[in-house]
C-alpha cells in the first residue's frame, strides 16, 4: 500500500477521533429524549448533512454529468454485481427480520455491505497505484456511486415502511405513499432535478455552482466527524459477530464478486478490471452512518461497522492487489 494511501486512513482515523473526542466532552451536548423523540447532536449534524450537503452534491454531479462520455461497459461491470449482493443482503436479511423488527433494518445492513468509501479512500488510492488513467475510471465510478445505491435503497426502506404503516387504501395505499416518499426525498429529488437540467442542456449559473460546490465540499469532513461522535453516543455494540460479518462481506465477498463478473462476464482486463475491483474492496462509506441515522436504525452498528471495515482495510487491500496482479 502506497504512503499516500496509508497517510488518508492516517487522516480519516485522527478526524473520526476528533469527533468522538468532541461527542465524550459533551461540547455539543448529550442525548435527549428517548424512544422516536430521542435526538442528540449527532443525529442534528446527520441531518443537516442529509437535507443540505447531501442534496447539493448529488444534484451538483448529476447536473454536470457527461452522460455520453461514461465507460458504460466498465460501470455495468461494476453495478450489476454490486446492486446484486445489495439485493442479495437485503432479502435474506428481510426474510430473516422479526415481526418487531425496524423496517429500515434490512436497508441499513444493506447500505453498509455495499456502499464504499470511494472518496477519502478510493481517490488516493486508484491516483497512488493506478496513475491517472485509473484515476479517471475512479471517478466515473463516484459519480453514479451515490445516485445509484442511494436511489435503489431509498425505494426499498420507504417500501418497507410504507408497509408497517396501516393503510386504508391498501396495496394501492402503500404503493401511492412509496412513490411519495421516494420521490420528495432529500436524495431522490435532487438526483431527478439534476438530470432534467442536464438533460435539457442548461449550463448552471457559475454562482450556483460554486455554492453547490461549496456546500458538497462539507460533506467528507462532516461524515467523518459524525463517525466519531456516534460512537461516544452509541458506544460499542455488545456483539461483534454482526459487525465484523457486515465488515466480512464488504471487504471480501464483493470484491470477489465483482471480479468474478466483471473479468469472467464482461472481459475486463488490465487497468479498468483492478479500478472497479479495488472500488468494491473498499471499507464501508460514511453515507452508511447518515442513512441509517435517517432512519434511526443500527446506528451504533452501522458506526462500528465502518470503523471495522476501515481498519481491516489495511489488511485486506494488499490481498486484493495481489491476486489482481497474479490475474
Amino acid at each position: 500500500m502506497s504512503s499516500l494511501v496509508f497517510y488518508k486512513l492516517l487522516a480519516i482515523f485522527i478526524a473520526v477521533a476528533i469527533g468522538w473526542f468532541v461527542g465524550r466532552m459533551r461540547w455539543l451536548g448529550g442525548p435527549t429524549g428517548s424512544g422516536a423523540e430521542a435526538s442528540d447532536p449527532a443525529r442534528v449534524l446527520s441531518n443537516v448533512a442529509f437535507y443540505i450537503f447531501v442534496p447539493a452534491l448529488l444534484f451538483r454531479t448529476t447536473a454536470r454529468l457527461d452522460l455520453a462520455s461514461l465507460p458504460w461497459l466498465t460501470l455495468a461491470a461494476f453495478f450489476m454485481p454490486v446492486l446484486l449482493l445489495l439485493l442479495l443482503v437485503y432479502g435474506v436479511q428481510r426474510w430473516r427480520s422479526k415481526v418487531n423488527e425496524a423496517p429500515a433494518s434490512p436497508s441499513v445492513q444493506a447500505i453498509t455491505v455495499t456502499f464504499g468509501n470511494t472518496l477519502q479512500i478510493g481517490v488516493p488510492l486508484a491516483a497512488g497505484i493506478f496513475g491517472e488513467a485509473g484515476l479517471a475510471i475512479h471517478i466515473t465510478v463516484i459519480s453514479m456511486h451515490a445516485l445509484t445505491l442511494l436511489t435503489v435503497l431509498t425505494l426499498l426502506v420507504e417500501l418497507d415502511l410504507a408497509r408497517a404503516r396501516p393503510e386504508k387504501g391498501g396495496l394501492a395505499g402503500t404503493l401511492a405513499l412509496t412513490v411519495r416518499n421516494t420521490v420528495i426525498h432529500p436524495v431522490v429529488l435532487p438526483v431527478l432535478a439534476g438530470l432534467a437540467l442536464n438533460a435539457s442542456g442548461i449550463a448552471l449559473p457559475a454562482v450556483l455552482d460554486e455554492v453547490l460546490q461549496m456546500l458538497g465540499t462539507a460533506v467528507v469532513p462532516l461524515c467523518l466527524t459524525l463517525i466519531g461522535m456516534s460512537l461516544a453516543y452509541y458506544g460499542w455494540p455488545k456483539a461483534w459477530r454482526g459487525v465484523l460479518g457486515l465488515a466480512a462481506l464488504k471487504l471480501l465477498l464483493l470484491p470477489a464478486l465483482v471480479l468474478l463478473v466483471a473479468h469472467w462476464g464482461f472481459g475486463l482486463s488490465g487497468i479498468p478490471l483492478s479500478v472497479i475491483v479495488m472500488a468494491a474492496a473498499l471499507p464501508t462509506g460514511s453515507n452508511a452512518l447518515i442513512f441509517a441515522q435517517r432512519y434511526r436504525c443500527q446506528e451504533g452498528e452501522t458506526t462500528a461497522a465502518i470503523v471495522a471495515s476501515t481498519l481491516l482495510f489495511v489488511l485486506t487491500a494488499p490481498l486484493w492487489l495481489a491476486v489482481l496482479s497474479a490475474i
